[in-house]
């Protein structure tokens, strides 16, 4: 019974995973329209915040899109990626660990 009484319940705080951004990089040729497109189909991004996010890579060169797990950046990245490609689009998404 002493052991029992010795032994503290040490509770260990769940991991918390890691978050990843989704960016979006500017190119010369993509279109500001599929952009818009983009970030409204893949990120559910009202109108005027997929303009100002589309305005911000055209002027900065690149935006956040979202933080996800990486499973979710991951899948948002690939289809970005795809739906360009199937449109001949050059658009690029990439991710980027988040510094915790």
């Amino acid at each position: 019974m002493s052991n029992q009484a010795n032994l503290k319940t040490i509770k260990k705080k769940p991991k918390i995973p890691n978050r990843f951004d989704v960016i979006l990089l500017n190119d010369d040729y993509t279109s500001m329209e599929f952009v818009v497109d983009v970030l409204r189909r893949f990120f559910h991004k009202e109108f005027q915040a997929a303009e100002a996010i589309m305005l911000k890579i055209h002027i900065d060169g690149e935006a956040v899109c979202g933080t996800y797990s990486y499973d979710v950046a991951q899948t948002k990245v690939k289809q970005v990626i795809g739906y360009s490609r199937e449109n001949d689009q050059p658009l690029m998404a990439v991710l980027k660990e988040l510094g915790i």
